[in-house]
């Protein structure tokens, strides 16, 4: 009996201890303004119970990148400014092979996170330096640049995007 009762204090000191290990960590800011974005699925980091939300301040406080392409939507060169794609996953610590992008419209594609590593996709948050609006496919964009090898790269250009979740 006496050590059972010295395996149990043992048990609960380490159990109490150690970090947890499934639950989403609030270490993201919560956004003051409207949220364009939530992120779900198999994340580590968020602000909100199981998801990390941002608005567009939150989301440019990420560290960002400027893409030059064109686009079969647009005329001419375009200058996007945001986050890479493979940074805004890093920043929730995604831990799956697919992301499911969803537009407001509810529009929807299936991207493997390996299209991140193989090419600069930007989560556009600006058009040749202006925000976007949903008339001209924002808030958020998702953008391949013209020159990827990928033969499936627009299909997976979502415009008007509002969620994002991370597929196991």
């Amino acid at each position: 009996m006496h050590y059972g009762i010295r395996f149990l204090l043992l048990f609960f000191s380490v159990w109490f201890a150690a970090p947890e290990r499934h639950s989403h960590a609030t270490d993201l800011t919560k956004p003051t303004g409207a949220v364009v974005l939530t992120i779900s699925g198999a994340i580590e980091v968020g602000n909100n119970t199981g998801s990390a939300e941002f608005d567009l301040a939150l989301l440019e406080s990420l560290p960002t990148a400027t893409l030059e392409t064109t686009t079969p939507w647009t005329e001419g060169l375009q200058v996007f400014r945001g986050v890479l794609m493979r940074d805004l996953l890093q920043a929730v610590q995604a831990s799956g092979t697919a992301v499911k992008a969803t537009a407001l419209n509810d529009y929807f594609v299936e991207i493997p996170i390996e299209d991140f590593a193989a090419d600069p996709v930007l989560l556009a948050t600006r058009r040749n330096g202006e925000t976007m609006t949903v008339r001209n496919k924002g808030p958020l964009w998702i953008i391949y640049p013209s020159d990827s090898s990928n033969p499936r790269a627009q299909e997976r250009m979502v415009w008007q995007l509002s969620k994002l979740e991370i597929l196991p």
